[in-house]
């Protein structure tokens, strides 16, 4: 086997790549702006590579990956399962595989606190791939911080060159992240991306879509062809801010967008249907009594006649983003706005409940991942291929 050496060249869909003790830390939001931010639902979020993969040009028939992930485990809920690692060659699923190693965040949701324990490298290993040449990528566990350790193969590898494939840059909230997806390429944006013919590049930050100026810098700096930005679920479910402060924070969010990406196609997406929150406002909560039962699932603790006092609600926000893509439209025609109930409404919620009441999932995934593609990609959607 010949030991590869882990190079940004081989890494796709992160911003950064952090030099540690072990070897490589993907990163989905760069130092700066990690700098700029202490909360560690935050830096849990940005660390867990959502849409990074190793892609490599290869002919091996084995592929081995060292990695060591952090496994999260909440107090008094159920296990999690372990993170998945997908194989796709020539794009098409060839396999999937998990760790039991790696290090253990135990979160205790009463009180906050976090415990980390260190644990072993663990290794994945993919066998009996075609002796040909051949386009190999190892989608990373999307809910596990990873960091690359090392990387074997029977054969050498190079990068996988430039397809001319436009890259899809993508910021939204714990769903985008991929919250209850059973893998890495079933989360909806990479679903999406993979109907869509493109690269992506997913800044789904679970619990941190919050409209912060660092990430909006982010946005600003990466280079991209199509960007979408699905807001407001988590300023509504953190109780983060009033509609007083939102509208201006939205404009600010695009504004900074703006200053990088002038005439991209941008796409604004409001919240999927999330009933608990369609007229109540925030703080969600932990349900006690689910946790007491083994599961996990979520409430809303606001009081919908706060609203008058400028409590957001999902309504609400819709409202106000569809007012504001409007208003700014007519001096930016690349400029688009998708209601998310278009995505996931009222008879996907009765078909396909969200289990824990705020999240998708895989099916739910799914179905999203397809409407979004079906939305934006095909006919005279804001991203479709006008020069195919």
């Amino acid at each position: 086997m010949l030991t590869i050496p882990l190079t940004a060249d081989l890494v796709r869909g992160a911003l950064e790549l952090e030099r540690t003790a072990r070897g490589l830390l993907p990163h989905r939001l760069p130092a700066r702006a990690r700098a700029q931010c202490a909360d560690p639902q935050l830096a849990q979020a940005e660390s867990q590579p959502s849409g990074v993969r190793l892609a490599l040009r290869t002919r091996a028939t084995t592929v081995e990956l060292d990695t060591l992930p952090t496994k999260r485990v909440y107090a008094g809920a159920p296990p999690r399962p372990d993170g998945v690692y997908d194989l796709l060659v020539d794009g098409r699923p060839a396999g999937s595989a998990s760790l039991t190693e790696g290090d253990t965040l135990t979160i205790d949701l009463g009180n906050g606190s976090a415990e980390h324990r260190p644990g072993p490298v663990g290794t994945v290993r993919f066998t009996g791939l075609p002796d040909t040449v051949k386009d190999v990528e190892i989608w990373l566990p999307h809910n596990e911080t990873t960091e690359l350790v090392a990387l074997r193969t029977d054969a050498p590898v190079e990068p996988v060159p430039d397809r001319g494939r436009r890259v899809w840059l993508h910021h939204g909230s714990s769903i985008s992240h991929g919250s209850d997806a059973a893998s890495p390429t079933t989360t909806w944006p990479a679903l999406a991306a993979s109907l869509g013919g493109v690269e992506l590049v997913n800044l789904g930050l679970g619990g941190s879509a919050l409209l912060d100026p660092f990430t909006a810098r982010a946005l600003r700096d990466t280079p991209a062809d199509l960007i979408s930005v699905k807001l407001g679920i988590n300023v509504v479910n953190t109780d983060l801010m009033r509609l007083r402060a939102f509208g201006p924070a939205v404009h600010g969010f695009l504004d900074t967008v703006r200053e990088g990406h002038p005439h991209t196609p941008l796409l604004v997406v409001s919240p999927v249907l999330c009933p608990m929150h369609e007229n109540t406002p925030g703080p969600t909560a932990m349900d006690p009594s689910a946790l007491g039962e083994g599961r996990l699932r979520y409430r809303a603790t606001g009081d919908p006649a706060e609203r008058a006092a400028g409590k957001l609600t999902l309504e609400v926000v819709r409202r106000e983003l569809a007012r504001i893509v409007r208003e700014r439209a007519a001096g930016d025609p690349a400029l688009y706005y998708a209601d998310g109930r278009e995505l996931y409404g009222e008879a996907d919620f009765a078909e396909l409940p969200l289990p824990d009441g705020l999240h998708p999932d895989t099916a739910g995934h799914r179905r999203i991942g397809e409407r979004f593609a079906a939305l934006a990609f095909a006919g005279d959607g804001p991203f479709a291929d006008r020069a195919a």
